[in-house]
């Protein structure tokens, strides 16, 4: 384990150093997106993005890891920072992978925290701190890639309610859900939901247009989704037409990643404006 904390900065330089271009747009575009969980396939979601140089969307959580640490600690902040460099999107997921349950009379929520092996637990968050979560992640990611987030956040499970989606949109953010065909089953219990099946569905019935979620990790799976489906996945989708691209392309979020107006030179501070030369 102490080897691999060690190898995995190096693995991730050697990639970052490799990034490659952006890719074409095309007329059949479908965009990929991860949640975060025990991050053991995520060195293999890695290197098949980058093998198809497809741009995909990351929404983040501090989760535990399969090495014994949390998603947004130390030993993964230079793979994030690799992600990043090589024009990935990224989203927060709540930091404690915080799932809502309801809708209480006073204005807050009540919420099921719990990511992985951790026992669940019923809190309730008011909508201040649940702005806090989503911004607790946001600062996390700035301080491991220099880069800021994105305008979008996806809730655990994507559940939601208006006054939730309202609470985040005050903080600045805007929800962003997957399209039913999208929903690649790594979640589910591979006895009842086998590999060849969840492949074999998603070809059949993903469409152009559509958002796609897998994780970095399913604890309860157990037979990994990504080793066996996410390549023969994107080959299928490729050798369909389609191409992969990220959120911040999606033709209803991109307004949201649009930078905003420069101020004219007349609305500049006064201490900003050069005096005048005496003659």
């Amino acid at each position: 384990m102490l080897r691999s904390r060690f190898l995995r900065p190096l693995l991730w330089a050697s990639l970052a150093l490799t990034a490659p271009a952006a890719l074409a747009t095309c007329d059949k575009p479908v965009y990929l997106s991860f949640d975060t969980g025990h991050m053991g396939v995520a060195p293999l979601v890695a290197q098949t993005l980058k093998k198809f140089d497809a741009k995909a969307s990351f929404f983040l959580a501090n989760e535990p890891t399969q090495s014994g640490g949390q998603t947004l600690d130390a030993e993964w902040a230079p793979w994030w920072k690799m992600l990043a460099e090589q024009g990935h999107d990224f989203g927060p997921h709540t930091w404690d992978h915080d799932t809502w349950l309801e809708d209480l009379p006073d204005g807050r929520f009540k919420v099921r925290t719990a990511a992985g092996v951790q026992t669940p637990r019923v809190r309730e968050l008011s909508a201040q701190q649940y702005c806090e979560s989503l911004n607790k992640v946001a600062q996390r990611f700035t301080e491991m890639t220099g880069r800021k987030m994105g305008p979008l956040f996806r809730a655990p499970a994507g559940k939601t309610s208006p006054a939730l989606l309202a609470a985040a949109k005050t903080c600045g953010y805007t929800h962003v859900g997957w399209s039913a065909a999208g929903f690649l089953g790594d979640e589910l219990p591979s006895n009842r939901y086998p590999n060849a099946q969840l492949l074999e569905r998603a070809l059949r019935d993903i469409k152009p247009g559509d958002i796609l979620m897998a994780h970095l990790g399913i604890w309860s799976r157990q037979d990994p989704w990504a080793p066996a489906v996410l390549q023969p996945l994107m080959q299928g989708l490729k050798d369909k037409g389609f191409c992969f691209a990220p959120l911040r392309e999606h033709p209803r979020y991109a307004p949201l990643f649009a930078p905003a107006p420069a101020l004219a030179a007349s609305t500049q501070p006064a201490d900003r404006i050069a005096p005048a030369r005496k003659p």
